[in-house]
């Protein structure tokens, strides 16, 4: 093909023009920390330090470059282009040391990028001439250094490796397709050929461990992730929970198997240290575990709630316990008593109001035992880092829905869903559609997951139905094609072609570049090899691009156009029509000299179908015109889009459409709008893909540690196109991005610093790191003043040093007031409104995604982010990658209308994002939250005085029963139970009133003495006649269970309760489980026969029972024995792990008869019900068995087996 030039010209170094200079990379942490630092970097003197830094930190190859190379000269080609080797004769005369290096010049980059696609372009055919060759290499490279365009992460990290420094390394498993034998070959090694793209779609089969199934997926996601790139599956093929097995067992369902690929793939650092691995997993709604599914980042984030909580709590709690044992004020007679000494018995109250377990408790009393004074427990935090969220599953993926029109009327209509078995197609359950729909909603506002995809409309624009339904998109949910298939990504940097001066855009240099990226990923396709067969040989029968453009927010903001405008919505479709056209057209002249893509002719109808409504949408036609749509797209609007580029997008559709229809196209599809979040920062982009800023002033958090501060460099630009003069311009900048100097600060300055001890170095130091800190306390720390200074200067100590809570400038006597008039002139407000000077009906030019700063109110409303990506979305072959921004207070009545609105404006996908939705996120518009400044004064701490002993026995008097004798019928129904207890038998029996109420128990013993039976009947009468005067049941019940004395121990004949603590345990347990429902009752472990026991929570001694007195003997009860309260409902807490604290509730007495039952509230009967059982109380594990789902588990070895159907976890 011809290759003219545009940006340079024959005689012209494509980098003149350009000056370069060394600057040093360094990333720190946002305390000064150092995590990586890189000297001598050359680059281009124009680039931010941001982009010196990607460059530097993530493309630079770091080790294994030869320092000498030669030519590999190869017949027929350029000798310019052909690729290096190591001279080894010349690698000899260095040291060792010196015979491999890293990369440390940009030009390096650029050369090996732009070297290595004109190569393989000659390779391919694609060049008429050497000079249409040298032409594009050229073109390449200009635009390379000067940030116009950037192709994907992968091809940064991956291409050229082998051709300009001839690496070579053993073959990962990879295929290309060999166009010269038409036929797939494995790679022989692992550079030779390139991993460039950045967008993979997997499928999944529903089988284990075959080729193409649920393990081998992994293995082929880990190749992929490991070379930088990112992929999605649809699971809708796999059987939900509880379908049949070949073998006659049962499925574990779709769930286990995501968690484990998402603990593989959070293994993985993609391409290096700063990126985590991407991954989309997507589900359709009718799949049988879509609801469990749906939840499952909602859930898994309640653990890291709980994990960073619990940590927390039970770490001070156990210390707490152990400093109690080892007080000064404690004899060691009593030290580990729990009962005697009132230091331990008020740290062990406080454990289990907290809900430690118990046995954590007692092995902390059992350790000290042992002379230990001090433990470590391991505290979590919910840092998107963490060990808490690692522990977690579901936090690796972006998670998606697939939503069909048809799910969506029934949701209009309240119609009914059926979830379709994967086995027999049978229905699973049947459901309101508008259930499944709100809990998609309520997940999306909790977690920011599930994103929707609309699957009708995706396939109602695609280019390529007669291979199949497209079912499933990359991770970040631009490329939407066929299973098995990939795509590599370039965007170009709109701001590049916008002429400030002029205040017009390069249409002409816009529609070369675009001309140019096509050809650049169509010669990625070629040179490309990939994970597997099949997508290697569909890579070569679709040839899908995904060509894109980053930077709208920052253009429309320098034209002077709110991003929420109609306006600005056209110049967004015009430009996005104009992209796709230039590419199809393209595609179409390369078609035309090496050919359509494989199926253009089995496709041909339905491609140019889509290819005349893109078209139509350029022209704004009536719905009634457009072909095969059930949902319509928005059309440019001609009264709002400046008429130049409204024309230019029209005649590049003319044009595409004429020369598909003689050529046919190359590829499937070759745009789409892609995130370009590290890409848009190496090209210096204030604004990524589509979306508008999230703030003007924010951090960027690297998976690898450290921060960038990124400063949106429109704003001086757009305020000039507004037409305001030099010196109002500065002070608006200053005002919200601050001056970044000491001088003229108010409070901190040089002059206030110096007094306090501060040296001109050290205030050097300070000054060098203020342009890049985003609160001006992060300059202030140890690795900028250094240790020496601080401790020997300003008398600091290690712990406040190595304390992140540690304000050293509040130290130093500055108020919160005065640091915060600093940190504002310094650092900035972060926002323009109330800046000197602008007007305020230019406010919502500089609008964001979010309020900015601590002082910005406005943001841009969530349906303006829906109306911009139904802008663009009729222009392009994929779809958009884009969240819709919602405020904190946004509710789900408004997530559901963005959802719903996304779809009836033609969106192909829409994710919602409302701020703090996430315990943590990558990227931060605040670094500090206003909640880690709260300090409580010290005069606000008012602590109650004690009350009195009579007064707080006074306030336990709740109600006191005076009720009349309701008497039983002559005739009464009940029943007779027949037990043993520790060998002895007990029958009891009951009498009822008509409505089935409790009114009398009988209880005869067998083979005890007289006077012991004796004793229990009046003991039945006294109760009886108590629930015949209106005593509640739960009443005694309370008071009654775990009285400890025999006989006792295990009991037979009893279906509920197999071991007891007494026989008056055991008929209350009795009565409770049958006429109150408590079935947490149902069990008691070993643990408490024993006469160490510690005790349920409730059986301890409130706080102010600490007395004197010596403890009350059998005969005789205490004083609060004869106090009567009503029991307050506690909920009991479930626990998967078996691990919690006893049930129950009641009041201690003279006797010692504590419970463990949940407490009830004042006035009410009802008892409280659990579905899961505490293990200790149990006597189980815990964990519910997952063939039957009983709580019946127990240890089976290092297994475990259930009791109940015998199922076990291990091998036996």
């Amino acid at each position: 093909m011809r290759i003219d030039r545009k940006f340079t010209s024959e005689c012209q170094d494509p980098y003149e023009g350009i000056q370069f200079v060394e600057r040093v990379s360094k990333i720190n942490n946002a305390d000064g920390s150092l995590v990586a630092e890189i000297k001598n970097v050359l680059v281009p003197d124009s680039w931010s330090q941001v982009a010196v830094d990607i460059m530097a930190q993530k493309y630079f190859r770091k080790a294994g470059v030869p320092a000498r190379l030669k030519k590999k000269f190869e017949p027929g080609m350029p000798g310019w282009l052909c690729p290096s080797l190591p001279d080894e004769e010349a690698l000899n005369q260095l040291p060792v040391s010196a015979q491999y290096t890293r990369e440390s010049t940009s030009q390096e980059v650029f050369h090996r990028l732009a070297g290595c696609w004109t190569y393989w372009g000659w390779k391919s055919n694609m060049f008429s001439s050497e000079e249409a060759a040298r032409n594009y290499y050229d073109e390449m490279r200009y635009m390379l250094v000067r940030q116009q365009a950037a192709p994907n992460s992968p091809q940064w990290f991956n291409t050229g490796m082998n051709w300009a420094y001839g690496l070579e390394g053993p073959a990962q498993g990879h295929y290309y397709f060999d166009e010269e034998l038409g036929r797939l070959e494995k790679s022989k090694n692992a550079y030779e050929r390139p991993q460039p793209h950045a967008c993979f779609i997997l499928s999944v089969n529903d089988d284990l461990v075959g080729d193409g199934g649920i393990m081998d997926l992994w293995r082929q996601e880990a190749r992929l992730f490991k070379f930088g790139s990112g992929t999605g599956s649809n699971f809708s093929n796999l059987r939900g929970s509880g379908e049949g097995l070949s073998g006659g067992g049962k499925s574990s369902g779709l769930m286990s198997f995501l968690k484990i690929g998402d603990r593989a793939a959070g293994a993985i650092k993609s391409g290096g240290t700063t990126r985590r691995a991407a991954k989309m997993v997507t589900l359709d709604m009718d799949h049988p575990d879509i609801e469990e599914y749906i939840e499952w980042k909602v859930k898994e984030e309640r653990k890291v709630a709980a994990l960073a909580a619990g940590s927390r709590i039970t770490r001070r709690c156990l210390k707490d316990i152990l400093k109690a044992i080892w007080s000064d004020a404690v004899s060691d007679e009593i030290r580990f008593e729990v009962q005697k000494s009132k230091p331990l018995k008020k740290a062990v109250r406080k454990a289990l109001d907290c809900f430690i377990p118990e046995n954590y408790i007692y092995r902390v009393i059992q350790l000290a035992q042992q002379g230990v004074k001090d433990i470590e427990f391991e505290e979590y935090d919910t840092s998107w880092t963490s060990e808490g969220y690692l522990t977690v599953s579901g936090q690796n993926s972006n998670n998606s829905v697939r939503l069909t029109n048809e799910f969506l009327r029934s949701v209009e209509c309240d119609g009914n869903w059926d979830l379709i078995q994967r086995t027999d197609g049978a229905v699973s359950k049947t459901l309101p559609a508008r259930d499944l729909w709100d809990k998609v909603n309520f997940s999306s506002w909790s977690s920011a997951d599930p994103g929707l995809q609309f699957h009708t409309t995706i396939n109602e624009w695609h280019t390529c139905p007669e291979d199949g339904d497209i079912r499933a998109s990359n991770p970040c949910s631009e490329y939407m094609f066929l299973d098995d298939t990939a795509c590599n990504l370039a965007s170009i940097n709109l701001m590049k072609f916008y002429d400030e001066d002029k205040a017009l855009f390069d249409v002409e240099g816009y529609r070369h570049a675009c001309r140019l990226w096509t050809l650049t990923l169509e010669i990625s396709v070629s040179m490309a090899q990939f994970p597997n067969k099949a997508i290697a040989q569909k890579s070569f029968e679709f040839r899908t691009l995904g060509l894109g453009y980053a930077n709208l927010g920052a253009l429309l903001m320098v034209m002077g156009i709110p991003y929420d405008s109609e306006k600005g919505r056209a110049i967004a479709g015009a430009i996005s029509a104009m992209t796709t056209g230039s590419s199809y057209a393209m595609s179409a002249e390369m078609a035309k000299e090496l050919g359509t893509f494989t199926h253009y002719q089995k496709n041909k109808k339905a491609m140019l179908r889509v290819l005349k409504n893109h078209w139509r949408a350029s022209h704004n036609v009536e719905v009634h015109e457009y072909e095969g749509l059930t949902i319509f797209p928005q059309g440019v609007q001609a009264e709002h889009c400046p008429s130049y580029l409204l024309d230019a997008a029209q005649k590049e559709w003319a044009d595409a459409l004429a020369l598909g229809e003689r050529h046919g196209y190359r590829n499937a599809q070759t745009t789409c709008i892609a995130p370009t979040g590290t890409i848009g920062l190496l090209m210096d982009c204030d604004t990524t893909g589509i979306e508008p800023d999230y703030a003007l002033i924010k951090y960027k958090k690297l998976a690898g540690g450290g921060y960038f501060k990124i400063i949106n460099q429109s704003v001086p630009v757009a305020l000039q196109r507004l037409g305001y003069k030099p010196e109002e311009i500065k002070d608006i900048v200053d005002y919200c991005a601050g001056s970044g100097s000491l001088d003229s600060s108010p409070y901190i300055n040089r002059s206030s610093l110096k007094k306090k001890g501060f040296t001109d170095d050290i205030l050097d130091n300070i000054q060098l790191e203020l342009p890049r800190a985003f609160d001006i306390s992060f300059a202030f720390n140890k690795f900028v003043l250094g240790e020496p200074f601080c401790k020997e200067v300003l008398g600091l100590e290690d712990e406040q040093l190595d304390s992140i809570t540690f304000n050293l400038l509040a130290h130093l006597g500055f108020t919160d007031e005065e640091i915060q008039s600093a940190n504002d002139f310094i650092c900035g407000r972060m926002t323009v409104e109330n800046a000197p000077h602008l007007k305020e009906r230019h406010y919502s030019v500089f609008d964001c995604a979010n309020q900015c700063g601590r002082y910005g109110k406005r943001f841009i409303r969530p349906e303006a982010h829906i109306r911009m990506m139904a802008a663009a979305q009729p222009f392009l072959s994929g779809a958009i990658s884009k969240t819709i921004n919602m405020p904190n207070d946004a509710t789900l009545e408004e997530v559901e209308r963005a959802h719903m609105l996304s779809w009836k404006l033609m969106l192909k996908g829409t994710a919602v994002y409302r701020d703090g939705s996430k315990l943590s996120q990558p990227l931060n518009s605040v670094a500090i939250e206003n909640f880690k400044h709260l300090e409580m004064e010290e005069d606000e701490v008012i602590e109650k005085p004690a009350e009195a002993p009579a007064l707080v026995a006074a306030q336990q008097v709740i109600k006191i029963i005076q009720n009349k004798r309701k008497a039983l019928p002559h005739r009464r129904k009940g029943y007779t139970q027949k037990a043993s207890i520790g060998g002895h038998k007990v029958y009891l029996r009951t009498g009822e009133y008509e409505d089935g109420t409790l009114g009398e128990i009988f209880i005869d013993m067998h083979k005890e003495g007289a006077a012991y039976r004796s004793l229990m009947n009046c003991f039945a009468i006294a109760i009886s006649l108590g629930l015949q005067h209106g005593v509640p049941l739960e009443e005694f019940a309370d008071a009654f269970v775990f009285t400890r004395f025999e006989p006792n121990g295990l009991v037979t004949g009893n279906q509920s309760i197999s071991m007891s603590t007494s026989t008056i345990d055991y008929i209350f347990r009795e009565l409770a489980i049958t006429y109150l429902g408590r079935n947490d009752l149902a069990q008691v472990t070993p643990d408490d026969l024993r006469s160490d026991s510690i005790g349920k929570k409730d059986q301890q001694s409130s706080d102010e029972d600490f007395d004197t007195s010596p403890p009350a003997t059998m005969g005789k009860a205490s004083p609060s024995a004869s106090v009567q309260t009503a029991p307050v409902i506690k909920a009991v807490p479930s626990n998967s792990n078996g691990n919690g604290n006893g049930n129950g509730n009641g009041h201690s007495n003279g006797h010692g008869n504590g419970n463990g039952a949940a407490q009830m509230k004042a006035g009410q009967s009802a008892a409280v019900a659990t579905t899961a059982v505490i293990a200790k109380l149990k006597g189980y594990e815990g964990d519910a068995c997952q063939e039957c789902g009983s709580l019946t588990l127990v240890r089976n070895g290092t297994c475990l087996k259930c009791l109940t159907c015998g199922a076990t976890s291990g091998c036996s």
